[in-house]
């Protein structure tokens, strides 16, 4: 028989249907009424963002061989949890990159380089008005990126800022040889949020990193400074960041990710002028959205009894 395989989020239909053909495929959402009895006699699991994986899962889960997350972070996997019951964890690591260092850009000239677009014909004097007032105070490479988290998404956009001209430094919990990354500076936490124009954060789901930007972190900031998170929601503490940009009008902080999705209306960002609320964008392209499917060969090579390619470790 065919080893039983839950998909509980979505699957691009390709990779779906070749995995449909190596094993027993049931699509089945945790809150769905058969997801127990399914999970009960599952070998695999593949998972996209929002099912969590933890040890009451597990302990329902007494056949499951390997779970496949379909992205990039597995902090919604408890890993040693899995790795006490032999399970594998598999994932994509460099499946969205791209798409996540495209999106850090467009968020960044977005914000810095407002613009407006003409749906119907002006007179001389609105023309002459919309070209005094959009002009943008300065230009990217006369500006600092900091990237927060020098994994593979913050050394993409690193490189793309150097390539424009922007002075480019980075701070990482991790020891980073400079050499390997010619002109990107590496500095402390201190000195990278005090230097920045821009802060980008790449920092991964650790519980450590746990509102690791809060208050002590934000009153280094400059006054006009733009921060932008497209990692994890709770790697910031969204009340400490609405009181620097209420106290900071000229600051602003662009967020696709949060720490609840979707968001309620208590989110104190909402109340903040200077704050733009994405819902989790940053990866969703085609392309990427293909890649990180794929994770359902690294799920079928594990099921065969042969190493992925892609195993997760502790974070």
């Amino acid at each position: 028989m065919k080893p039983l395989v839950i998909q509980t989020e979505h699957l691009e239909t390709e990779a779906a249907q070749w995995l449909s053909q190596h094993c027993e495929l049931v699509a089945s959402g945790v809150d769905d009424a058969e997801f127990a009895t399914h999970l009960s006699r599952a070998e695999g699991l593949v998972i996209r963002t929002y099912t969590n994986v933890d040890a009451a899962l597990l302990d329902q889960a007494p056949n499951l061989r390997v779970v496949g997350r379909a992205g990039v972070g597995v902090d919604n996997i408890d890993l040693e949890a899995c790795a006490a019951r032999d399970v594998v964890v598999v994932h994509t690591p460099d499946s969205n990159t791209q798409a996540v260092v495209e999106y850090v850009f467009l968020v960044m000239l977005k914000t810095l380089r407002p613009m407006t677009e003409l749906s119907h014909a002006v007179n001389a004097s609105e023309w002459k008005h919309l070209r005094d007032t959009h002009v943008a105070a300065r230009q990217l490479n006369e500006m600092t990126l900091g990237v927060l988290g020098f994994g593979r998404v913050g050394r993409g956009v690193a490189q793309v800022a150097k390539s424009i001209g922007m002075r480019v430094c980075f701070n990482d919990l991790k020891t980073i040889d400079p050499s390997e990354h010619e002109g990107i500076e590496c500095l402390s936490l201190e000195e990278l949020l005090t230097t920045s124009d821009v802060v980008t954060i790449h920092i991964d789901g650790r519980p450590s990193n746990n509102h690791f930007v809060d208050a002590q972190c934000l009153k280094l900031l400059k006054d006009d400074v733009l921060i932008i998170n497209t990692s994890r929601g709770m790697v910031v503490d969204t009340a400490d960041l609405a009181t620097f940009l209420n106290a900071h009008p000229r600051a602003h902080a662009a967020l696709d990710v949060h720490a609840s999705e979707p968001f309620g209306a208590d989110n104190p960002l909402l109340n903040a002028a200077n704050a733009t609320l994405f819902p989790h964008l940053a990866s969703r392209t085609e392309t990427a959205s293909k890649q990180m499917s794929w994770v359902v060969k690294d799920v079928v090579a594990v099921l065969g009894g042969k190493a992925p390619k892609w195993q997760a470790t502790s974070l």
